[in-house]
């Protein structure tokens, strides 16, 4: 039931721009044209991410040039650019335009949102890059901020602690899918943004500390509390996932209003959006585990080489 559901909603990529009419006829491929209309040029988001993307490679390039290459490596610069092309994607594509008729594109943005651009960026480790891209007054006023003395550190370090960010992180998935909630959100633009920045802002914290990105204010988690604090979140994503996907009536009304596209109704919509939260997504999450688990392997293999190293070097005791 769930492939077939997937095999119906892939026939948006051949969908032209402008029909959101049931499907009538034969399949309709999309010129280049209509993909390029589909995508909504909105300045408002276009120049901070412009604007971040510049900034980081100018700093990426800056480092380099300082013999800085361990650090500022090309995996590195890759993933954030990514990681930026991605949240265009899902804030300026035809993904943002189908959200307001499928509830399942609109799962697959909030995963986007939440699960794939966060990590990328983040990856990227992009404090030091950021900073470096700033001309010399800005860096060193945003540097200072920082500082092991500064009281903004110390307030951002009580307020963003791991427990609190995935209170959060957890909090805002949860309320933006009760239904009264969910539905506002689809009926005013701004009530729309404020979910999505909640949803990316909270992500960026929870990410954070999974990361363990630049700045490290709050030490580093252990590899075994972040892999806790990882499957911690799998839970309650597959709670919220299989309820939504299993559930015997629409949850979300506004999608009963709109018309329906390629066959797929309500029900079947609200199914595979579910599914696509409680598999994919819940795959995002146990990726981050086995990546974590492999990184505290290879810990304990470099200790233990260490180790032996050292043994091997150790003078031989003096006879008595």
């Amino acid at each position: 039931m769930i492939r077939a559901l997937t095999t119906r909603l892939l026939g948006w990529i051949w969908w032209p721009h402008g029909g959101f009419q049931p499907h009538e006829g034969g399949p309709h491929q999309a010129t280049a044209t209509n993909l390029l209309l589909a995508w909504d040029w909105r300045p408002e988001i276009i120049l901070p991410l412009v604007f971040l993307g510049v900034c980081y490679s100018l700093g990426w390039w800056r480092l380099r040039r300082q013999g800085r290459r361990r650090l500022a490596t090309s995996r590195r610069l890759a993933s954030y650019l990514g990681g930026l092309a991605i949240l265009a994607v899902a804030l300026l594509s035809a993904v943002d335009s189908l959200q307001s008729v499928l509830f399942s594109v609109h799962m697959v943005q909030h995963e986007l949102l939440m699960m794939v651009t966060p990590p990328l960026l983040l990856l990227a480790n992009p404090l030091p890059f950021l900073l470096w891209g700033l001309p010399a007054g800005p860096r060193q006023a945003v540097g200072s901020l920082l500082s092991r003395r500064a009281a903004f550190r110390r307030v951002v370090r009580h307020l963003t602690r791991p427990w609190v960010a995935w209170a959060l992180y957890v909090g805002a998935l949860w309320l933006w899918h009760v239904p009264v909630a969910y539905d506002a959100a689809l009926r005013y633009d701004l009530i729309h943004d404020l979910e999505h920045l909640s949803f990316f802002g909270t992500a960026m914290l929870f990410w954070w500390h999974v990361t363990g990105a630049a700045p490290r204010i709050h030490g580093s988690l252990g590899y075994g509390l972040r892999m806790a604090y990882v499957l911690a979140a799998l839970v309650q994503n597959e709670i919220l996932g299989v309820s939504i996907a299993f559930a015997d009536q629409p949850i979300y009304l506004h999608y009963t209003t709109v018309p329906r596209l390629w066959g797929l109704s309500v029900l079947e919509d609200q199914m595979l959006g579910g599914a696509i939260m409680w598999i994919p997504g819940g795959m995002m999450y146990v990726a981050a585990v086995v990546l974590l688990l492999f990184a505290l392997l290879a810990r304990e293999e470099k200790e233990t080489d260490r180790a032996r190293a050292v043994d091997l070097h150790l003078p031989e005791p003096v006879a008595q």
